[in-house]
């Protein structure tokens, strides 16, 4: 467990130090406070009442009504990819033992016959390639239709489907998914915890001179993704670049070759989502609420989100970007290392009506709460009593004064009322290092 300090005047230490002890009397009832307690097994237990967005009218209760026959243990990747397609949308618990891991042979399983990546380097170098055009129009036989192949290949390994009325539940403090992608897609109903979900690492990142000033890498795979679904609750787990952080990844064409995406996306019409009690660690970009500015049609009046007690360290940017949703973050510990890179917290994009309130940021000495924030797009949001290093900050004001040329508009327009337990700012670092993440749940 790790518990950062931050930094506050000496004056207050004594006051702390009671929050401390305030604190540690109170983590027996907090951990479990998102459960509603009526059930000693935890792959039974439901959402409790009022608690965030995916509270909303029916519920989450994901498979807590599966019949005996539908309850599985799974230890294998093939194993759990079958207990979820067993039974269809019949209510169904999955218990993950162990780590399973849909990449355990490496890369090279994936790679399709006459697949060369240095013959890849070598075609579409800015020297030989130039800078102009994509590669979309290349042959199959060509080293970006191999590439293209071999990706097919892994995309359809490492997905897999997770129906609606389903539980997905880690055993013991060591389950764990090494690589995959779980993809929540056009479904209702689902729980997700105790899991720690190492981020897939694309083995095939695509080259695209035309991104950018000097062109990028771009890479495919969310560890979680929550497309078109409605009520989800992803709940007390570790999601994290585990053994691949960016530090490790190489540079070509004097570009990072990027081989992660995203840890927890919501997107493509996507509503009644509940986040809490979870780790996101030592990753870039870290959760979109909102795939595109263009998609009100599908997006507008959905993508209502609740974000609460989770732990983002390490985190460089998107925790979350917002796009048309209204999402409800409070009680959240978000802590920048020293030596990391730092884009941003909130992202506030098209449409969004973000609600950011009692969040606590542990900055290092050189990054401004101004930083906190950023604005893509004109919309409103309300950032309330946030703590900054212990010290009670007006995020917006401080914004605004040091990054006038992104002005934001204060007042999300809504005032969330789907909130079980709200804890003050101050006790919010040692309260969500305690609970939060796989192993914590009780």
């Amino acid at each position: 467990m790790r518990i950062h300090a931050w930094h506050v005047p000496a004056t207050r230490v004594t006051a702390l130090a009671g929050c401390t002890a305030l604190v540690l009397a109170v983590t027996a009832t907090t951990a479990s406070a998102t459960g509603h307690g009526r059930s000693r097994d935890l792959a039974r237990q439901t959402l409790a009442a009022h608690d965030g967005w995916a509270s909303e009218g029916t519920g989450t209760t994901g498979g807590a009504a599966a019949g005996k026959d539908h309850v599985y243990t799974v230890t294998t990747w093939a194993g759990f990819r079958a207990a979820l397609a067993a039974g269809g949308d019949a209510p169904k618990i999955v218990k993950v033992k162990g780590v399973i891991d849909p990449v355990a042979e490496g890369c090279a399983s994936f790679e399709a016959e006459g697949y060369d990546f240095d013959a890849y380097l070598e075609k579409y170098s800015p020297e030989n390639w130039g800078l102009d055009e994509d590669l979309s129009g290349e042959p199959a036989d060509s080293p970006e239709g191999l590439r293209a192949a071999s990706a097919a290949a892994q995309d359809e390994a490492i997905k897999v489907d997770v129906p609606s009325n389903t539980t997905v539940v880690g055993v013991g403090r060591g389950a764990g998914i090494r690589g995959g992608s779980l993809q929540i897609r056009d479904a209702d109903n689902v729980i997700v915890r105790n899991l720690t979900v190492e981020a897939p690492l694309d083995c095939f990142p695509q080259w695209d001179p035309t991104d950018g000033d000097g062109g990028a890498w771009n890479s495919e795979y969310d560890a979680v993704v929550v497309h078109g679904s409605t009520h989800v609750w992803i709940d007390h787990n570790t999601l994290t670049d585990g053994r691949y952080p960016d530090s490790t990844l190489p540079t070509y064409f004097g570009r990072t070759y990027q081989r992660h995406d995203g840890l927890l996306d919501v997107v493509r019409g996507a509503n009644h989502v509940t986040a809490s009690w979870n780790s996101f660690e030592d990753h870039d970009k870290t959760m979109l609420i909102g795939n595109s500015d263009g998609a009100g049609a599908t997006d507008a009046g959905k993508l209502k989100v609740t974000l609460h007690h989770n732990r983002f360290e390490g985190i460089v940017e998107r925790g979350p970007r917002v796009r048309f949703g209204q999402v409800d973050a409070y009680n959240n510990h978000y802590v920048v290392t020293e030596d990391q890179k730092y884009g941003y917290s909130f992202g506030v994009g098209a449409s969004s009506q973000l609600y950011a309130e009692k969040n606590a940021f542990s900055l290092p000495a050189g990054v401004s709460a101004a930083k906190t924030l950023k604005k893509w797009s004109e919309a409103p949001l309300t950032a309330k009593d946030n703590h900054v290093n212990g010290k009670r900050t007006d995020l917006i004001a401080v914004h605004n004064a040091e990054i006038p040329e992104e002005t934001l508009r204060p007042g999300a327009g809504w005032t969330p009322t789907l909130r079980t337990r709200v804890d003050p700012p101050l006790l919010v670092p040692v309260v969500v290092a305690l609970g939060a993440g796989a192993g914590k749940v009780r």
